[in-house]
């Protein structure tokens, strides 16, 4: 039994109690925590106290509710999927990305017509409000269930200068890569990672427990004269996944000795 006597809420001194038994290694990660039962006669507090605790341990990401199971330790292991996000050329002018044939796609692709918002402007760069084709796409992972929402979003005035991409703005990433290229463009990418927390409908379509953050990965597929031609979303659970990369270096522009 151990008695409660700090200062704050008295739900707040239970949740502060079980976060250091936490840290402390005493309830292991993936562990099953007590029983609210076991908690009340632990700490000598009502059931409404020790709820209001774990609901707090719970915002704070450190406690993982299952119905019907309890409340478990969240996990401070490695993500259990590992997203390799090269591009490699392929024969007849293909494109592959390495394990990129790991996801199922969920649900049948939706095609629509959408304009750009402040930020895939300045990504795309264009301005506000400019006609855009845009692709979603729900992908599974067969292997561990993790889920992703993948989107394509093509400028109409790409689409318009290669006509292959106005027929079919659904194709698949390595598709219009290659279509890209066939129209003549050279091709490089640019791609930036950022985490933040999900929206109500993220959440639910990518099934996050609480306090999950997830990772944003915004690509940008450039061609002749460094022009951004195309922009994908990938959003994933930052609890299931880990984005790798393969770097090399540049070659560093020859300086010109003035005369």
């Amino acid at each position: 039994m151990t008695e409660i006597q700090r200062p704050g809420a008295l739900y707040q001194q239970v949740a502060a109690a079980i976060r250091e038994a936490i840290l402390l290694g005493e309830f292991a990660p993936e562990s099953l925590l007590p029983s609210e039962a076991q908690l009340m006669t632990r700490y000598q507090v009502s059931r409404p106290t020790v709820r209001n605790a774990i609901a707090a341990l719970r915002a704070e990401g450190l406690i993982d509710v299952r119905h019907g199971k309890g409340s478990f330790v969240r996990s401070d292991g490695h993500p259990t999927l590992a997203l390799d996000r090269r591009i490699q050329h392929a024969p007849g002018g293909k494109f592959v990305m390495p394990g990129g044939d790991v996801w199922d796609e969920a649900e049948e692709p939706s095609v629509h017509r959408t304009r750009t918002t402040k930020a895939t402007g300045r990504l795309l760069g264009l301005g506000e409000e400019e006609e855009l084709f845009g692709c979603d796409r729900l992908l599974v992972d067969a292997t561990t269930g993790t889920r992703a929402m993948h989107r394509t979003l093509i400028p109409f005035e790409v689409a318009e200068s290669v006509p292959a991409l106005a027929e079919e703005p659904g194709q698949q990433p390595t598709a219009v890569y290659a279509v890209l290229a066939k129209a003549g463009h050279k091709l490089w990418w640019s791609e930036t990672v950022r985490a933040r927390m999900p929206v109500p409908d993220e959440r639910a379509t990518l099934q996050l427990p609480d306090a999950t953050p997830i990772l944003h990965l915004s690509r940008i597929t450039h061609g002749t004269d460094d022009r951004p031609l195309i922009l994908e979303e990938l959003r994933i659970g930052a609890d299931r996944a880990e984005a790798a990369y393969r770097i090399t270096a540049d070659k560093q522009p020859t300086r010109r000795r003035q005369t």
